[in-house]
């Protein structure tokens, strides 16, 4: 990921209004009166923003900028005056770049080993409670509720709600958000664990799964939400089998379906 672009030198402006307290007592409220004027300060606080964004990534791995170079080096570009030439500063942002991708990478191995470890003494654990069945190939599922309905096969369309979390509980998707509509996918195009997983359940009932992070995203992980050699949770609700049919794409709903 590319955090900052040669070609946005000028949105350096993050902290000209709140780079330190000293500067943010001596601004004014700004005049918006006009559409005009509203626009131009909508511009810099969504280039803030952008830059907030950017400078936190930074400092979470160990890069933290000053911020006070930044807004001086933004200033003195507006008005012509950088001290540094564009050729240099193309080169110096190459470098960050560089530096950011490198403390990335070694920061993703460091989640993914964790992880690893984490899954594993959970999926023990786990495997230990009343009313946790582990199948073969490694999957935990709990019934939550039972159905009475047909059981899908790998090559059936199936509808279901469906909630995703990490073993910490946080939640990563789900199909209860924003609208609040199931999802609908062939069962053979997502992840093994939900293909092999939601065969097990008949129409009406609901089961949490524990599933392995080989049969979820593996090593690699699903950038950037989920993380390499993820144990994911889910709970899911199997509300119809759609035999012969094609499936609308999932509504934005994807973690699962890759």
């Amino acid at each position: 990921m590319k955090l900052f672009k040669p070609t946005l030198i000028a949105l350096a402006l993050v902290a000209v209004v709140g780079c330190n307290e000293k500067a943010v007592e001596e601004v004014k409220a700004p005049v918006l009166d006009t559409e005009v004027q509203k626009q131009a300060y909508g511009l810099g606080a969504s280039i803030g923003m952008y830059m907030q964004r950017n400078l936190e990534e930074h400092d979470k791995l160990g890069l933290t900028l000053d911020k006070e170079l930044i807004v001086r080096g933004f200033v003195d570009s507006i008005d012509g005056k950088a001290v540094i030439e564009k050729e240099e500063i193309q080169a110096l942002l190459m470098n960050l770049d560089a530096s950011m991708k490198e403390k990335q990478q070694a920061a993703a191995i460091a989640a993914s080993e964790a992880s690893l470890a984490e899954g594993a003494k959970f999926l023990a654990d786990n495997a230990k409670k009343e009313g946790v069945i582990v199948t073969e190939s490694g999957i935990q599922y709990e019934v939550l509720t039972a159905g009475e309905g047909d059981t899908p096969a790998a090559t059936d369309t199936v509808k279901v709600h469906y909630t995703g979390t990490f073993l910490n509980g946080e939640s990563f998707d789900s199909s209860y958000d924003g609208k609040g509509k199931p999802v609908v996918f062939p069962l053979n195009r997502v992840i093994k664990g939900w293909t092999e997983g939601v065969q097990l359940m008949n129409v009406g009932a609901k089961y949490k799964f524990t599933i392995p992070s080989d049969l979820a995203y593996g090593p690699n992980g699903n950038p950037p939400s989920i993380p390499g050699n993820s144990v994911l949770q889910f709970e899911i609700e199997l509300l119809e089998i759609q035999k012969d049919e094609v499936a609308p794409k999932a509504d934005g709903h994807d973690h699962a379906a890759h």
